[in-house]
């Protein structure tokens, strides 16, 4: 194995952090291939808490090379926050350890003045976005206005580049939406400053990857977010701006799909959501707050409460077909200790029959009822187990369902949010 890809399953939050500081262990180069400072990963390492939003999770590992790929959106005055509050807890940031891909787009101050003055605009309509200009970022992209990382190591482009941007950005900011324009010159200052100090990390992070694979050293790549937010896969419109899925690793790092040997999607024993849209398994009852509560769900970016539900397979049966997952990780069999019942969908009950995939239509996923099976629960003395024989009798037996109905076999499983609370069960 020597390039991997780790994904969330279902709708974000399911542990990516946690799993990919533990997978992080094997690999030499961990990479982001998508999403911006709006993903929010929390590591915990013996006594300490790390809270991570741009930086991949291997930064905590002094001899991984980690890798922001050209397919993220970049915020250079959230990435220095980053590395400030890394080096504040004792993590060494250096262009030795991080590398910033020259072509990554740069997140700019029009675009969280536009995230938010659109948002207002929706009303009742809004898509919840965490304000951070990530959708702005990726418009400008795909409308090939936006900035590159590239053309901030080049004052006299990038000073052409934003004039153009902030007459047009103040213009609809001004006379369409109602805010206020912003000033060209304090912007210009600010990111000028950000490029001295952002120019050591820039690089073609592109050749790099490639040639660590082809030194055969194993490379981790990072997801964000999960697959339902996907741009096309998730429940549109309440997505991310990115590709979350497998495939969005070679547009976003720049190397061929025939590099990437596994995929491992990480879910987390229930089901949790964010924002709006349809969750057919959510528990709008005690057991719902119980869970919420138990496993601390709340947003690491936001901290927005999460909406939480019974786990959906036919949520992970889809991630694992979209995605080609070779592996599954499941995380937080813990939270749901000392439930008597535990349920699983393993399909939707939609027009008079059953199925077992996501409908694209939100409409139609409304109506969808979920089909249940129920299982016997168990004790808090799954935190206490330290490998597959350790488990519980009835969490094994959770877990094989899982297998059986997804096709994929689970390769982790996650019995507490410390490093040593992780069972590796077999290959990924």
């Amino acid at each position: 194995m020597s390039a991997f890809i780790v994904l969330g399953a279902q709708w974000g939050d399911e542990g990516k952090g946690k799993m990919t500081d533990y997978l992080a262990e094997e690999a030499e180069v961990v990479v982001r291939f998508q999403g911006g400072n709006n993903a929010g990963h929390t590591v915990e390492v013996e006594d300490k808490q790390y809270k991570l939003h741009l930086i991949p999770s291997g930064i905590l590992h002094d001899e991984k090379l980690n890798v922001i790929g050209n397919g993220v959106v970049v915020d250079p005055e959230a990435l220095f926050n980053e590395i400030d509050y890394l080096e504040g807890l004792g993590v060494k940031v250096t262009p030795e350890k991080l590398i910033v891909s020259d072509r990554a787009h740069l997140i700019m101050p029009y675009h969280r003045v536009l995230d938010a003055l659109k948002e207002r605009a929706r009303g009742k309509n809004d898509i919840g976005t965490t304000g951070k200009g990530i959708g702005p970022c990726y418009t400008d992209k795909i409308e090939r206005c936006g900035i590159r990382v590239c053309d901030l190591m080049h004052e006299d482009v990038f000073k052409e580049k934003l004039k153009e941007n902030i007459e047009m950005k103040n213009a609809y900011i001004t006379k369409v939406l109602g805010g206020e324009a912003l000033n060209y010159e304090e912007i210009c200052a600010k990111y000028l400053e950000f490029a001295k100090r952002l120019r050591p990390f820039v690089t073609e992070t592109s050749v790099r990857v490639y040639d660590s694979i082809k030194a055969d050293k194993t490379v981790l790549f990072e997801g964000a977010q999960g697959m339902l937010l996907d741009i096309d896969y998730g429940t549109y419109p309440y997505v991310t701006s990115s590709n979350t899925t497998s495939g969005g690793v070679s547009n976003g790092v720049g190397i061929g799909p025939t590099m990437i040997t596994n995929a491992v999607g990480i879910t987390k024993a229930y089901t949790t959501r964010v924002g709006k849209g349809p969750f057919p398994t959510e528990l709008n009852d005690k057991v719902g707050d119980w869970i919420r509560e138990v496993g601390h769900e709340y947003g690491v970016t936001t901290g927005r409460s999460r909406r939480c539900g019974w786990l959906d397979l036919v949520i992970v049966k889809t991630t694992a077909r979209v995605c080609g997952l070779t592996s599954l990780a499941v995380t937080k069999i813990d939270t749901l200790a000392g439930l008597e019942k535990i349920k699983i969908c393993t399909g939707y009950k939609f027009n008079g029959e059953v199925i077992d995939y996501f409908p694209a239509s939100l409409e139609d996923l409304a109506v969808c009822e979920p089909v249940y099976e129920e299982f016997e629960g168990w004790g808090k003395e799954v935190a206490d187990a330290r490998s597959y024989e350790e488990l519980p009798e009835n969490a094994k037996k959770y877990i094989k369902r899982i297998e059986e109905f997804t096709g994929v076999r689970v390769s982790i499983v996650g019995v507490g949010p410390k490093r040593d609370q992780t069972i590796r069960v077999g290959e990924l």
